[in-house]
């Protein structure tokens, strides 16, 4: 008995958990591996999100605390994906700032929304009062770094990533530590061959020869 008691406590955490997407969204993601496409998908499906909590409030029903409380927390896990992308092209230095400017016009236009539910303090606030203060927080904090300077938001987050490496590293064991470095010098001088190997382009049919004189 005590067994098949730990095994659903084991369970109940896994069971609980919840995809904040839509198989179809899901799919949509994964075909924009453009950034900027990515980062505009997610803020459509975070309004989508918004927007159902506004149509709800609009209506006293039973039972529709929940489909509130549920769209607010996939709200703001949309809003932690879209700056968890933003983050990740920064550090390849791709050019994010059409995606950031829908990003930032969608929550520009969520936020006094989210503010007023909580200010109006419906009947059935207390079953959701906390996703929606946090869906407030998160979408303050995704705005202000939607609309942070880029070369700023580049440092923060090249900072961040070598505290976060420096932290890896002195968690590991030397034996561990040497083998990183191993492969960080292995994966560099394969990246300085290959750039070695590239040709400068050139107006040339393939076997044709210089002419004399040139270089």
């Amino acid at each position: 008995m005590k067994t098949l008691v730990y095994c659903l406590l084991l369970a109940a955490p896994l069971a609980a958990q919840r995809d904040f997407l839509t198989a179809d969204e899901t799919d949509q993601i994964k075909e924009a591996q453009e950034p900027n496409l990515r980062l505009k998908l997610y803020a459509d499906f975070a309004k989508q999100r918004a927007d159902m909590v506004k149509s709800l409030l609009s209506k006293e029903k039973p039972g529709r605390s929940i489909l509130i409380h549920d769209a607010l927390e996939d709200y703001a896990k949309i809003l932690d994906a879209i700056d968890d992308v933003a983050d990740d092209a920064i550090s390849r230095k791709l050019d994010v700032k059409p995606g950031l400017t829908a990003v930032a016009a969608v929550e520009k236009e969520m936020l006094p929304m989210l503010k007023k539910a909580q200010d109006s303090q419906p009947k059935d606030i207390e079953r959701y009062a906390f996703a929606l203060t946090q869906a407030i927080e998160t979408t303050t904090d995704s705005l202000d770094l939607a609309m942070q300077d880029l070369g700023k938001r580049t440092k923060d987050v090249e900072a961040r990533q070598q505290k976060q490496k420096k932290t890896l590293e002195e968690s590991m064991t030397p034996a561990e530590r040497e083998g990183k470095q191993a492969d960080d010098k292995k994966a560099a001088e394969e990246q300085k061959k290959e750039q070695q190997q590239r040709k400068a382009p050139t107006l040339r049919r393939p076997g044709e020869k210089k002419p004399d004189g040139q270089q």
